[in-house]
C-alpha cells in the first residue's frame, strides 16, 4: 500500500506533466469523454483525443462533424451527397487543420465555449450557428446551412465535445495564433514572391491554382486565389492573420510551431503576395464588413480607419507605427 506521504509525492512529479494526447485518428470505439478532462495549462499545448468520442448518438453527430470539416466538399461542396451548400471545392480543414485539433492552426477548441460572441467584422453578437454560417458563406462561397439541418448539429456537436473535452482557456498555447515580431518596414509582395516560388509552388501550383484530387471532388491542396478561393474580407485576406497561420504550417511538410521555417518577416512577405489583389483576382464581392470602422482590424485594407495611416499601410505595413498609435490612445489593436 502506498503511504499517503508517498501518494502526495506522486501526484507532485504526475501533475505537471498530465496532457490529453492528440490523435487523427478517426475511429470511434472510444468511450465517453472523461468530464474532469485535465485542465491544459498556459505551460501546454492544447491537445485533443479523438478516440474518446462517445459511442452513442450523440457521438455519432460529434464524428459526422469532424467528418464534415475533413471532407466539406464532398458532403456538402458543389456535388456533395449529402447537400449542395458551398460554392467552392475547399474544406474547412485548408484552414482548421486536423479538423481544428492542430494547435495554432486556427484551432477550434474554445469555439463553443466563444459564442454567441460579439464580431466587430459583423458588429453585432453572433450565435455559433451564424458564426459557422459566416465560413460557409463567405470563404466556401457558399449558402447558409438550414440552422435545424443534420449538418449544422453535428457541427456544432463537434465543436461542443471538443470544448467539454479539453477543458482548455484562451491562454493555452496552440488555441490562439502563433504572435509574429513585427519587422520596421512593410510586407513585400516582390519578396513574397520569391518565397512562394521556393516554398509554396511545388503543391499549389505557379499560379495558385492549387491541386485538384483525381476524382474532381477536393482538392489536394486548396486554390491559394482565383474565382473559387476564399473572397476578401476572409480573415485568410488579412496579411497578419494569414502570416501567422503561415509561420506555424507551412511549409506542410517542413515546419512546426515550434520550428517554423519562414521568419516573421518572411511569412508577412508571402501573405503580401498571396492576398496581393492587383496580381491575383478573387471572388467578387458586393459589400466590405465592419460598420464600426473604429472596430476594424489592423490589417483590414478598406477604409475608413480609426487613426491617420493610409490604405496600403492597413494592408501590408509597417504594423508597428499603426500599433503605437491604438495602443498610446488605450484602445488595443486587433488582427
Amino acid at each position: 500500500m502506498i503511504k499517503s506521504y508517498q501518494f502526495i509525492i506522486f501526484l507532485l512529479i504526475l501533475g505537471p506533466v498530465v496532457q490529453v494526447f492528440i490523435s487523427c485518428n478517426e475511429s470511434a470505439n472510444g468511450q465517453l469523454a472523461d468530464a474532469k478532462a485535465p485542465i491544459a495549462t498556459n505551460d501546454s499545448i492544447v491537445r485533443i483525443d479523438t478516440t474518446k468520442i462517445p459511442d452513442d448518438k450523440y457521438g455519432d453527430d460529434v464524428r459526422y462533424g469532424r467528418e464534415l470539416m475533413l471532407h466539406t466538399a464532398y458532403y456538402i461542396g458543389p456535388d456533395g451527397i449529402n447537400g449542395k451548400y458551398l460554392g467552392n471545392k475547399m474544406n474547412c480543414s485548408n484552414c482548421h487543420q486536423d479538423a481544428g485539433t492542430k494547435p495554432y492552426s486556427l484551432n477550434l477548441s474554445m469555439s463553443f465555449r466563444n459564442y454567441p460572441g460579439y464580431r466587430a467584422r459583423e458588429g453585432r453578437v453572433l450565435s455559433l450557428a451564424e458564426r459557422i454560417n459566416n465560413c460557409i458563406m463567405h470563404p466556401h462561397l457558399g449558402k447558409p446551412l438550414p440552422l435545424d439541418s443534420r449538418e449544422m448539429i453535428s457541427i456544432m456537436s463537434y465543436l461542443k465535445w471538443l470544448n467539454d473535452s479539453t477543458r482548455v482557456d484562451n491562454n493555452t498555447k496552440g488555441v490562439k495564433n502563433l504572435e509574429l515580431t513585427f519587422p520596421d518596414v512593410a510586407a513585400s509582395p516582390e519578396r513574397g514572391n520569391v518565397l512562394f516560388a521556393a516554398n509554396c509552388a511545388r503543391c499549389h501550383g505557379l499560379d495558385g491554382e492549387g491541386k485538384m484530387q483525381p476524382n474532381g471532388v477536393t482538392y489536394i491542396y486548396p486554390p491559394l486565389w482565383g474565382p473559387k478561393a476564399y473572397q476578401p474580407g476572409s480573415s485568410m485576406h488579412r496579411i497578419v492573420k494569414l502570416a501567422q497561420w503561415l509561420m506555424a504550417n507551412m511549409p506542410y511538410d517542413k515546419a512546426t510551431y515550434n520550428k517554423p521555417v519562414l521568419t516573421s518577416a518572411d511569412a508577412l512577405d508571402l501573405a503580401a503576395f498571396i492576398n496581393d489583389d492587383k496580381i491575383h483576382k478573387r471572388p467578387f464581392v458586393k459589400e466590405y464588413q465592419y460598420p464600426n470602422y473604429k472596430e476594424k482590424a489592423i490589417d483590414y485594407d478598406r477604409g475608413p480607419f480609426n487613426d491617420t495611416f493610409s490604405e496600403a499601410q492597413h494592408k501590408y505595413g509597417p504594423y508597428k507605427p499603426i500599433i503605437d498609435y491604438w495602443e498610446g490612445r488605450g484602445i488595443k489593436p486587433t488582427y
